[in-house]
């Protein structure tokens, strides 16, 4: 990847289009392109319009027009294009004051960045994500007034073992965790999907097979600071299902497309450091943590609540935060129970000491995701949060009267947009969240998710009410 415009001009003498990215406010990459001859010194002072009104979260119709500049930093040659082209990631500006929009995913996670320097605290957050998915080989769904289904198709999934033409091994619920080939079936697959990766210049750790049949998959990219992590974690979830496609098969990033086995999360990792001191370490601490990264930890459990309307952002996430399937449910911290919305990584390096946020999943905007977490976080540490006594036993096997005393994560998308609605202080400090922004969001998803899946029927409950 590039340092600055001179490398970006050297770059683009080897392609012939260059691609622009920018996110709306829900977190999908939208693109449009250009040639090549385009892209000059003057094209990143001077940025491109386009109409602001089209993306969801943006502008009304009558203040369409806004402007895109891009970042030198992010730009990187596609893995996946058939025609060479160099792809520049931009942040949104308005096109008469020349102003960063405050909408913008991406400005959000800049002045996150910032505001924890402003802190004194710290000068950089890593973040590491562990985002999870499903492989397919194909998919049909419908929803219509009329009618309504989905129907997976997958070879690995223990359901197509009677099909004909099976060569068994089928993965059983539950089973998926590590299983060589030929139980694996998408070794090479994930391998097309990390090298990819490194080809675009993102530092890769390793991939594997995840717990649930069908295909469940992970790969892990090496930690960097958070709007960088946010820039490729979307580029992530681009080459995984482009590389998908051009093999035959499809992806989906939901946190639950499977009833009665592990949904698909993505564990967040963070930690602070000053200079090269990562503030969250202490030799002495419980599990290595400083009195710092207890506090953070106090911030993330206080708010969790707000939080999960921005890490866990759609109706199916809640269908993933259930009890049972190593979903973590519980607003607690600990070393290892990974029903705790809050884990350490059981290890003794003091540059690997971290906070494992365990309730996102991978529909979030990263960018704002990082940022919410981040802000939770210093919140806690500005304001001495005790996260209490850490859990380490079975929270699941606990008697009743020592579990009510553990609060759990709420259980719809719509009690976390009013959690977010009623705590969002912590996140409009230092401007890094604005009130249009946090308005904007709660609207779009009450209306298109919330209310879309209220009012509709679904097709178990024909299952259950139809005799009625």
């Amino acid at each position: 990847m590039a340092t600055s415009v001179k490398e970006v001009l050297e770059m683009a003498k080897g392609v012939q289009v260059v691609d622009l990215r920018f996110t709306d406010l829900p977190g999908t990459w939208q693109h449009f392109t250009m040639p090549v001859q385009r892209l000059n010194e003057d094209f990143f002072k001077e940025g491109i319009p386009f109409d602001g009104s089209s993306i969801r979260g943006f502008q009304e119709i009558h203040e369409s027009d806004m402007l895109l500049k891009p970042n030198a930093e992010t730009a990187f040659v596609d893995p996946t294009a058939e025609t060479p082209t160099l792809v520049l990631t931009c942040n949104v500006f308005d096109p008469l004051s020349e102003e960063a929009y405050s909408r913008d995913p991406r400005y959000v996670a800049l002045k996150a960045e910032a505001y924890l320097k402003s802190t004194g605290l710290a000068d950089t957050a890593y973040f590491a994500p562990e985002a999870e998915f499903f492989v397919f080989d194909g998919i049909r769904y419908q929803s219509a007034p009329n009618e309504s289904y989905y129907s997976i198709e997958s070879s690995e999934a223990w359901w197509s073992s009677g099909d004909e033409g099976s060569m068994g091994g089928q993965i059983q619920p539950k089973r998926g965790y590590f299983p060589t080939s030929p139980t694996d079936t998408l070794q090479e697959l994930r391998n097309k999907f990390m090298l990819a990766m490194q080809a675009a210049g993102v530092s890769m750790d390793l991939h594997h097979h995840e717990v649930a049949t069908a295909g469940q998959s992970e790969m892990s990219m090496h930690f960097t600071t958070l709007t960088r992590m946010a820039d490729d974690l979307l580029l992530y979830k681009y080459v995984i299902k482009n590389v998908a496609r051009k093999n035959g098969k499809t992806v989906t990033f939901m946190p639950k497309p499977i009833f009665g086995d592990n949904g698909s999360g993505m564990h967040v990792h963070s930690s602070l450091w000053k200079g090269s001191t990562n503030v969250f370490y202490d030799e002495k601490g419980y599990a290595g943590l400083s009195q710092t990264a207890k506090y953070y930890i106090g911030g993330l459990l206080k708010h969790a609540p707000a939080l999960l309307a921005l890490t866990s952002p759609t109706t199916n996430s809640y269908r993933r935060l259930v009890p049972g399937y190593e979903a973590p449910v519980n607003i607690a911290y600990s070393q290892r129970n990974r029903s705790a919305i809050c884990r350490i990584p059981a290890n003794k390096s003091s540059k690997a000491k971290r906070v494992e946020f365990r309730a996102p999943d991978a529909t979030a905007n990263p960018y704002l995701a990082f940022s919410a977490i981040l802000m939770a976080g210093l919140d806690g540490i500005l304001n001495k949060i005790d996260p209490g006594e850490p859990r380490d036993m079975d929270l699941y096997e606990l008697p009743a009267a020592e579990k009510a005393l553990i609060k759990q994560v709420p259980s719809s998308l719509g009690e976390v947009l009013d959690a977010l609605e009623a705590d969002h202080d912590f996140l409009l400090q230092g401007g890094v969240f604005t009130p249009d922004l946090l308005e904007e969001y709660i609207k779009y998803k009450r209306v298109h998710e919330v209310d879309a899946i209220r009012l509709r029927p679904t097709p178990h409950e024909y299952v259950l009410y139809f005799d009625a």
